[in-house]
C-alpha cells in the first residue's frame, strides 16, 4: 500500500514528506505536535473498541515501539529512568 502511495512521488516529496514527520523547526513541528495531541486520544477511542485478545497484542506492540524508539539517542541512565518512570506510571 506505501509503495501505491509513493509510486508518484519525486525524491524531492518524499523528503519534505518525511520532514513534516519529523518534528523539525519548519512544518515538521507543526506535524509532531498535531499527531502528538491526537494520537492519545485516537487510543483511548479505539482500544476499548477492540476486541481483548488484538487489544492485549496491539498494546504490547506498541509499548514495546514506543520504548525501543523513545530511547533513542538515551544513555543508559536516562533509558532506565524511562523505563522507571514508564512502570511508575502504568502502575498508579
Amino acid at each position: 500500500m506505501m509503495e501505491k502511495f509513493f509510486a508518484d512521488m519525486t525524491a524531492e516529496d518524499k523528503h519534505k514528506m518525511m520532514g513534516m514527520m519529523g518534528g523539525g523547526e519548519d512544518e515538521g513541528g507543526m506535524m509532531s505536535k498535531m499527531m502528538m495531541g491526537m494520537m492519545p486520544q485516537c487510543l483511548k477511542v479505539m482500544l476499548p473498541n477492540m476486541p481483548k485478545e488484538k487489544r492485549v497484542d496491539f498494546v504490547l506492540e506498541m509499548v514495546t515501539t514506543l520504548v525501543e524508539h523513545g530511547c533513542t539517542g538515551m544513555s543508559d541512565n536516562e533509558k532506565e529512568d524511562f523505563v522507571t518512570k514508564l512502570i511508575e506510571k502504568v502502575n498508579t
